[in-house]
Formats: structure tokens, sequence, C-alpha cells
């Protein structure tokens, strides 16, 4: 795929990183020609110098024969201006723009071919909020992905000594929990005096504490799946209900306003140390979200304010190194869980396995709804994993035995590399692609009105279990380089014999 990318940020930067692996021609954009140089000494890709609103830049860039534009430059205005050059002047078939305006949204007017002709609006804020949204429900977890429109979903979580399924092999899961339809994908296993390692799962792998467990499960099933791997037996789950914010940036405030929402669930903090944005933000957000001023590296106030009872602290300024040395200092003095959002990669990956629990990169955490966009087939969902190394990808089986590989197949049969784990498989969702049904139709004279559609099924696929026609199938890679050979797979053709 011919892909254009405006912006050499670190949002542009991330998503050329990831392309360029997956073997796609990447041409940047960007107006600092030292930048483009630094980027075409890492990645195999082309840089152009200039604007991503002048034609001529477009042209040079390639833009008559692009197959996807991903407008992420710093500017709202420039990303949207560059979409319409490239679909009027060019004939850009697909958009990408990242707009952090609140107020434009996917199939709006304002978007469409007479618009602004963009194809999908990417927020980093809100991915970020939707993301943190999620470990705030879910303690414990250290990422929680959904699929299949958030019926199933890909936990991860560190494996704590003493919980019922940690020393157990994974084949005695299944007696331990025969409740819960679950399948561990991944295990990530530390070492002494080397990075975490990736354990290939199988029946006999034994899950120890302090591993990085990936499981696979339906939505309604994690909490279970948590325990399992985090709680003592007959020890109650901890949920999150007092929670301190360093820094007042659009995250924190966006992040706040949904969760003071659910009234009386949180107790919420946010500790700014600008005088001017503490009192917008307090004359803004619901009363319930008290605003303090002050730097969260002060360790008196943090003291006053009642750190050691904080069950979640979130350091989400714009500066990495205060968000890692506030996280650290507020674990020392008695906060429960700690994420630290961390811009730099390499800050990222040098603070994974510390002290500070999470460490989130914003690139990273919509990098898998970017990916979406550039697969091939019918894949519904991709999610980046483990600071873009692994994956996990959601495609929907269509055709039938003629002209599909999989469908009408049982697991065993078909030709997955070693290394893919089918986690599950969602059956019985609404068919995207099925006509509507015809005016009137089942509903003639005498005649019964049509039953109520099924709830959808989550399954834990086993090796007779015989893949159906739009089944949405998760699957968990551990390197990314597999992703091309699952698509292919999953392809339609005319006829298959």
């Amino acid at each position: 795929m011919k892909i254009i990318i405006l912006g050499a940020g670190r949002v542009g930067q991330s998503a050329a990183a990831s392309l360029v692996s997956e073997h796609n021609d990447i041409t940047v954009i960007d107006t600092d020609a030292a930048r483009l140089r630094e980027l075409e000494s890492r990645l195999d890709l082309r840089g152009v110098v200039g604007s991503g609103i002048d034609p001529k830049v477009l042209a040079e860039a390639g833009a008559r024969d692009t197959d996807l534009l991903i407008a992420c430059a710093a500017q709202d205005e420039t990303n949207l201006v560059c979409a319409k050059v490239a679909q009027m002047q060019f004939n850009v078939p697909q958009c990408v723009a990242r707009v952090r305006t609140s107020g434009f949204e996917d199939g709006s007017a304002l978007l469409s071919r007479e618009g602004f002709a963009v194809d999908h609006i990417l927020c980093p804020e809100n991915s970020l909020v939707n993301y943190i949204a999620k470990l705030v429900e879910y303690p414990g977890a250290l990422q929680v992905r959904e699929f299949a429109g958030g019926r199933a979903c890909l936990v991860s979580a560190r494996a704590r000594a003493g919980a019922p399924a940690v020393g157990l092999e994974i084949r005695h899961l299944r007696e331990q929990m025969p409740e819960v339809a679950v399948r561990i994908v991944a295990i990530y296993r530390r070492f002494p005096d080397e990075p975490d390692r990736f354990v290939p799962c199988d029946g006999t792998t034994r899950i120890e504490p302090g591993d990085e467990v990936f499981a696979l499960a339906g939505m309604q099933r994690v909490r279970q799946v948590l325990a399992a791997l985090r709680l003592r037996a007959g020890q109650p789950p901890r949920v999150v209900k007092r929670i301190m914010m360093a820094g007042g940036g659009v995250v924190s405030e966006r992040l706040a306003r949904a969760l003071a929402a659910e009234q009386g669930r949180f107790h919420i903090k946010i500790v700014e140390p600008g005088q001017e944005r503490s009192v917008a933000l307090a004359s803004s957000l619901p009363e319930q979200v008290l605003v303090l001023q002050g730097e969260t590296s002060d360790e008196e106030l943090l003291a006053e304010e009642g750190i050691e009872e904080v069950d979640f602290f979130l350091a989400l300024s714009d500066d990495d190194e205060n968000n890692i040395m506030s996280c650290l200092l507020a674990k020392r003095m008695g906060a429960r869980r700690v994420l630290a959002l961390i811009h730099r990669q390499a800050y990222a990956e040098l603070m994974h396995g510390t002290q500070i629990d999470i460490a989130l990169s914003p690139a990273q955490a919509m990098l898998g709804e970017l990916l979406a966009y550039t697969r091939r087939g019918d894949v519904q969902a991709v999610h980046s994993l483990r600071r873009g190394v692994a994956e996990a990808l959601e495609i929907v089986a269509r055709g039938d035995r003629k002209s599909s590989r999989v469908v009408g197949r049982r697991v065993e049969e078909l030709p997955l590399p070693p290394q893919v784990h089918m986690g599950l498989i969602v059956r019985g969702l609404p068919d995207a692609d099925a006509p509507p049904p015809a005016d009137g139709e089942g509903e003639g004279e005498g005649e019964a009105p049509p039953a109520a559609p099924a709830e959808p099924e989550v399954i834990i696929p086993r090796s007779h279990t015989v893949i159906e026609s739009n089944d949405h199938v998760v699957f968990f890679l551990p390197n990314k380089r597999l992703v091309r050979e699952v698509e292919k797979l999953f392809r339609v053709s005319a006829t298959f014999f």
C-alpha cells in the first residue's frame, strides 16, 4: 500500500515506523528538513520537505497514485485542508486526519466528500481517555483492549503469587475456572538482567509469579480472569474510588469529566501548577472534581492530600520527566497504583517493569485505531501491543467453502503459522454487508412477527471447531511479520480449490 503521512511528530513517526515494518511504501511530508533526514536514516521511507496543503508538495510526494493519506500535523486546520486538497486535486481514495477540536465526528456532513473529505478522525486525547477509563474500570489490568463491539476483550495482567491461576499449567485452568471461557494467548516472563521474554503458550506452560499474562475472554468474564491472576483465595476485589491526576491538560480535563458523569462513584483530584489553568478547570469541571494548584513533586502537598489513600495516581502532563518522577514519588508515599503518560518511546520502554505500574505512550494508545485502516480484507480491529512488537487482530470470515480458505473448515485444518494464537470467535453478530430485508418481509397476514435475533456467542475455539461465515475471529500475533499471512488466509477469492 502506498501511504503519505503528513507530519513527522511523535504520532507521525510512530505510524511511519509501524507501517514501514509491514512493507508499505511510505512518504512523509514535514516542514522540518532535519527531522526528515533523521527519520530517513532510521527507516526505509522517503521524506518530502514542504507544506502539506501545497498541491505541488503533495504531487512531489506521489499523491496521484496514493492509497491512503494520514494527516497528523500539529494543527487541525492543516490536516483538514490537506485532506480536502488531496481529494479535490488528486482524488486520494482514503484519508485519516488527526483532529483535536471537539465537534468533528465520523459520519458528519463536515467530513463528507463535499466537506473536508476525511474518512476517519483520530483524536489522541479521546483515545487516551477511553484507554485510561478501561484501566480504572478494571483495577489490576495493564491493558484492556476491546473486540467485536465490546463483547470480547484482551486483557493483560501481572501474575501475583498466591492467586488461583498462578503456579498452574494452562491446561488445568479449565478445571480451576470451568464456568469461564478464557484463552491464555501469551506470557512475557521476567529474567535476571535482561528484558521480558516471550514464552510460547501451550497446555503445559506454567503461569509463574511476575509473568505478564495476556488472556482473551468475553467482556463479562474479565473481572474473573483478573481475580484468578491477581487475588488470593478469599481476597475481595479492589475497586478504584480515589483518583489523583497530575497535570491539568486536555486529557485530565476530559477524563475527569467522563469519570464524574458517574455520580458519587469517584473522588477525583487534579493537581495543576498554573494558577490561570487551575481557575479555568475549577470553573468548568463538575463540583465533585477538586482542583488544586501546586506541584505533584511537592511531598508536603501529596501528604496533605492523602496520597497513601489514593487508588490510582495518573501523571498526565506533557512533561515526561515530571510524569516519571511524580509517579515514583507517589508510589513511594503509598499510592496503590500509578500510571505515567510518556511521550518518548525510549522512556516508556525504560519504565516498563519498574515501580511505575503502567507506562503509557499516547502514540501507541491510538496506533491500533490507525492500523485498522491500512489492513486488507475484513479487518475490524487492530491493537498494537508490547510497544509495537506484538499485535491483536480481529478479522471477519467471509464467503463459503468454495471461495474461502477458512469458512466451513475445522481449526485444525487451517494453515496458520505455529506462533499465531486463535484466541476466540464471536458468532452471531449482525452482518454489515448483508442486504437489508425487503419492506414487509416476514410480516404477511397471519404470519408471526420475526423472532428477535439471538445474542452473539463468544466461543473459545478447539481443534474441531468449524469456522462459519461472518465469524469474528480474534488472533494474538507475537510478531507483526505474521499479520500478512493471517490476512492472506482470510482473503476471499472468486473460486478456491
